[in-house]
Formats: structure tokens, C-alpha cells, sequence
């Protein structure tokens, strides 16, 4: 019951990656749980302002009449940059791994 309390805050969307992660990963000590909880806090902080960005816009006009950034773009990076953050502590992975080695054909050749 005191998982439910502690996920009560979080939207339907936060609530299902919360199943997921748990179901995917070993976070069954208090130290994870909490970093999963502020992970989700932050993911759901992202998608509101991305809601809110994607609704009135990537610009506002101030009262001067100056184009100027939505304020919530900086709340949105700094959110996704704590789930991340917050994924690599908990060591999951949020993309998929790329292939093993250097890439081809971008290397010097040699007499160069």
C-alpha cells in the first residue's frame, strides 16, 4: 500500500512506465525506489511542459512585442535531463545500444 501512496501524484502515463521499469529491472531497495520516484517526477514534468509548449507554441511575445522563448523549454530540458540522469544511476537503459566498434568508412587512410 505505501507504493500506491507514494505514486498517488504521478498521471496515468508516469504511473504505467512505473510498472514497466519495476518489471524490467531489479529496484526492490529504498535507494531505488526513491531514484525511480524522482525519475518519474521528473518525466512528468517533461511531458506537462511539453504539453503546455506544444499548445501555445515554441515563442511568446512579450509585453515589449519581443519573440522570446517559452519559458517552459528550459523546464522541459532540465526535466529530461534529470530522468536521464536519473535512468543511468538506476542502470537502465532509456536507448537502445548502437553497434559494438568504430564505424565504418570515416576513418583516415593512410599517407594523409
Amino acid at each position: 500500500m505505501a507504493k500506491i501512496d507514494l505514486l498517488k501524484h504521478l498521471d496515468p502515463p508516469e504511473r504505467r512506465l512505473h510498472v514497466a521499469l519495476s518489471a524490467c529491472a531489479d529496484l526492490n531497495d529504498v535507494y531505488s525506489q526513491k531514484l525511480l520516484l524522482t525519475a518519474l517526477e521528473a518525466h512528468q514534468r517533461a511531458r506537462q511542459a511539453r504539453e503546455s509548449i506544444d499548445k501555445a507554441g515554441m515563442t511568446l511575445v512579450d509585453k515589449f512585442g519581443q519573440i522570446k522563448a517559452h519559458p517552459l523549454l528550459c523546464v522541459e530540458r532540465d526535466s529530461r535531463a534529470a530522468f536521464l540522469t536519473a535512468m543511468r544511476l538506476l542502470n537502465i537503459d532509456v536507448e537502445k545500444p548502437g553497434p559494438v566498434g568504430r564505424p565504418a568508412g570515416g576513418g583516415r587512410t593512410r599517407g594523409n
